[in-house]
């Protein structure tokens, strides 16, 4: 079942406002305890790929939802002019 756009926008500003804060405090969990030294950070090049990995895995399923919403409302009658 398709979502509607007004739909789509509100759970868009779901995923954005409680999904992403979430996500950045996963990801940085995941990295100090994943990483053997604890008090050291991970070179820069490995810490940019992990970050963009975890990025890409985590926001792929949602790219269906954010499709369009900067968009005008497909559905919305248009106005004459």
């Amino acid at each position: 079942m398709a979502l509607s756009y007004k739909a789509r926008k509100r759970w868009s500003l779901v995923i954005l406002l409680v999904w992403m804060p979430a996500y950045v405090i996963l990801a940085v969990t995941l990295i100090t305890t994943i990483w053997p030294d604890p008090t050291e950070r991970p070179p820069l090049w490995a810490e940019l790929a992990i970050y963009l990995g975890l990025g890409i895995v985590c926001f792929l399923p949602f790219r269906r939802i954010f499709r369009g919403i900067g968009q005008p409302d497909p559905d919305a009658p248009r106005r004459r002019d």
